[in-house]
């Protein structure tokens, strides 16, 4: 091959990597991506304020994802002072939330709740609490937001009881992104942080959720 052959091949590699380079200045694609690692699933529960919530009011939204219990005198509430902190640092951000299930509804009523979202003093908008039917609360923790091992799940549903301090990440079009995190483990809140900044900063792909769960239909 000739020299000028190999000049005119190194010229057009820098026009090509000066062409990607502008093309994606300014936009998150050539940034490597959060893994993908569940979906969402559909459900309906019920808030600490008696209001109806469900898989579409997390469209646009990007999550952090608990469960606990309001009688718990062990790992609850240390879980729950750590992610005090994630509130505190992203309160202000319009498009993140917290979701936090109760894994013992039979106790945990609405006005529990509610007398439990008021004692940490947060805003029931953005901290959201949520009761229902135990399978249903059960079922989403494991098939979609990994927080359970499915094989913890035995023919009674009054014998299960889900005890967890890990916390999970769904981003604005119901993906749920990079790990599972450890609620207890202070690197692990921090590399939550990290990630949900990263997401922040990410376009939603879809004006709808991913996985066919969500439509244009009203």
């Amino acid at each position: 091959m000739s020299k000028r052959v190999l000049v005119y091949l190194g010229f057009f590699l820098v026009l090509l990597g000066a062409f990607y380079f502008f093309l994606f200045r300014g936009t998150d694609k050539w940034k490597r991506k959060l893994s993908v690692i569940s979906y969402v699933k559909p459900f309906q529960f019920t808030t600490q304020e008696g209001l109806p919530f469900n898989d579409r009011d997390l469209l646009g939204k990007v999550t952090v994802v608990e469960y606990f219990f309001t009688s718990c005198k062990g790992i609850c509430p240390k879980m729950n002072n750590n992610m005090k902190g994630i509130y505190e640092t992203f309160k202000s951000e319009p498009d993140f939330m917290i979701l936090a299930h109760t894994c013992d509804p039979e106790t945990d009523s609405v006005p529990r709740l509610k007398h439990y979202s008021d004692s940490l003093k947060i805003d029931s908008r953005k901290w959201v609490m949520v009761t229902g039917r135990k399978d249903s609360l059960y079922q989403i923790a494991r098939s979609a937001y990994l927080l359970d091992d499915p094989k913890n799940s035995v023919d009674k549903i009054e014998d299960q009881f889900i005890h967890t301090q890990f916390f999970a990440l769904v981003d604005r079009d119901g993906k749920v992104r990079s790990q599972i995190y450890d609620g207890l483990k202070k690197d692990e809140i921090e590399k939550l942080k990290l990630d949900i900044q990263e997401l922040l900063k990410e376009r939603s792909a879809n004006s709808n959720f991913v996985n066919g769960i969500f439509n244009n239909n009203p």
